[in-house]
């Protein structure tokens, strides 16, 4: 501190005696305090490209978990559809069983009663029936697969939104990075203009 003050006290004198007193001791005065606020500006700039780079990676972090959260969903979606081709499967399964059991009951009846299931009418009232229980097995295989593909459909938009999300988070920081370093080298050219124009 004695130090310090042995020179800026070298410093005054000398000014007054190269210039003569008031107007030396005006520059003086005047470099003190450029020296002064040297500390703060560059306080402020570093400041500023550190709030710069903060804002970049919390966009980068908001994104990500947009990201993730799009993946969760898209493996979700995958999942149902996974899930609605099982049902279908067991629905058909099921239905075909019971076309089965209704068509076992349905011939057992008309050779109780005598009928010839061989032809006319009998023939046709099991080759409907046959008939109708095929559309209903495809139709719910149908259904399977339309539930099926809707859910592929939003797993794959939902995968493609995580890669949006995940792009902007990397653009939002590269900005904000680069607003960092064009704020820092903004900041210390003028403070170095400033302390070379003193």
């Amino acid at each position: 501190m004695a130090a310090m003050a042995s020179v800026i006290a070298g410093a005054a004198g000398g000014a007054f005696a190269q210039a003569g007193g008031g107007f030396a001791f005006g520059q003086f005065a005047s470099a003190l305090g450029q020296a002064a606020i040297a500390p703060a500006i560059v306080a402020g700039v570093g400041l500023t490209a550190a709030g710069l780079v903060q804002q970049g990676r919390a966009a980068k972090a908001q994104s990500e978990s947009q990201a993730a959260m799009s993946q969760y969903n898209a493996r979700v979606q995958e999942r149902e559809a996974q899930a609605q081709q099982q049902y279908a499967r067991f629905q058909q399964s099921r239905q075909a069983k019971e076309s089965q059991r209704l068509k076992s009951t349905m011939q057992a009846r008309m050779g109780m009663s005598g009928v010839d299931t061989s032809a006319g009418t009998p023939l046709l009232i099991q080759a409907t029936q046959a008939e109708q229980s095929e559309l209903d097995n495809l139709l719910i295989g149908y259904q399977g697969r339309v539930g099926a593909g809707r859910a592929r459909s939003q797993a794959a938009l939902d995968t493609m939104q995580s890669s949006i999300y995940k792009r902007r988070g990397r653009n939002q920081a590269g900005a904000a990075y680069t607003q960092a370093g064009t704020s820092l080298l903004t900041g210390f050219g003028n403070l170095g203009m400033r302390m070379a124009g003193r």
